[in-house]
């Protein structure tokens, strides 16, 4: 999973060139959002999902796997890595239509015995990392649809839904831009519908600029979700995540809520978005009860490789190295 840098192109300057059709698109895709929101379960959304209860940790995670293979301080430090709960990623290639269904029932049903909240994040639209292809890959649209329909089905009222990192992000240097609004559209009603507590993706502060995010957020029904994401798989400094989350939000019609991904950003940004060196484990998972902030979370869990980039493994393999630098760090 990939986070295009800054230095692809100014915020600022795609801002202004995307703002005008932004508004039309806003307009256009926004009517039809609406119109298809009739009969929309929204209570899930209503609330914090992390008010009173905490991130599930899952025990079939690579960095538990790692950790049972590992001796000595290493095994000590990937046995406390795996003891923080990550997002659990579903991508078509690992769990495609028609299994999708089952495997998060079973998810879902351990964290409830657990008491926790399962974090699902949603990786599988049309065209995925169409820029770099490092997790290239994703469903035709009526595949997609019914993928997400199996996952909201499954998903119950007792779980986090992240949907789509990088996909409006990447949505315009992509020439996706009218494929993405009305996928992720769909996906937002299809997934607020089954119960999940939702959050849109939204890239990062160096990415794109707030005003343009949030008119892309607006266009595919954020107010439908309980808010958006920022930073999924990023590096980006908490300050700096912040105030972008608040530029978005106060973008917005009506201000939403949202949620961090905190799981590699300690060191913050060095500007490079693949693998990069150097860099730490951020603030662990919690619940924050004051402004739009719902929580930190470590989305991305921290020991995956972002691609064959720096010398890492392919996008989303576990690359022990780097999570004990990741760890060590960060002062574990």
């Amino acid at each position: 999973m990939s986070i295009r840098a800054a230095e692809r192109s100014s915020p600022a300057r795609r801002g202004l060139l995307l703002l005008v059709p932004f508004l039309i698109f806003v307009l256009v895709f926004g009517l039809a959002r609406y119109a298809s929101s009739v009969g929309v379960d929204s209570s899930a959304q209503e609330s914090n999902p992390f008010a009173d209860r905490t991130q599930f940790t899952w025990t079939g995670s690579a960095a538990r796997q790692a950790a049972e293979s590992a001796s000595g301080t290493d095994r000590a430090v990937l046995e406390r890595l795996a003891g923080v709960p990550t997002g659990i990623w579903l991508t078509p290639e690992a769990h495609p239509p028609g299994s999708v269904g089952e495997f998060v029932t079973g998810i879902v049903r351990a964290a409830d015995e657990a008491g926790k909240v399962p974090v699902l994040v949603v990786y599988g639209i049309t065209d995925r990392d169409c820029i770099d292809g490092e997790s290239s890959g994703g469903l035709p649209p009526d595949q997609y649809e019914e993928w997400v329909e199996q996952i909201a089905e499954a998903a119950g009222t007792e779980s986090v839904a992240i949907l789509e990192p990088d996909a409006l992000a990447t949505a315009e240097e992509c020439d996706q831009l009218d494929q993405r609004t009305e996928l992720l559209g769909d996906a937002v009603d299809r997934l607020v519908d089954g119960g999940p507590t939702v959050y849109v993706d939204a890239g990062h502060a160096s990415w794109t600029d707030p005003g343009v995010m949030a008119s892309m957020l607006s266009a595919v029904g954020v107010d439908k979700a309980r808010g958006f994401s920022t930073n999924v798989s990023g590096y980006e400094s908490d300050e700096d995540e912040a105030a972008y989350a608040e530029a978005v939000s106060s973008a917005l019609t009506s201000p939403t809520h949202w949620v961090i991904d905190t799981s590699r950003n300690g060191a913050g940004s060095n500007g490079e978005w693949c693998n990069p060196a150097g860099r730490a484990l951020g603030q662990e998972p919690d619940h924050v009860s004051a402004g739009g902030l719902d929580a930190r979370l470590w989305i991305k869990p921290p020991g995956e490789s972002d691609g064959t980039c720096g010398g890492g493994p392919g996008a989303g393999e576990f690359w022990t190295e780097r999570a004990l630098e990741l760890a060590r760090n960060a002062g574990w």
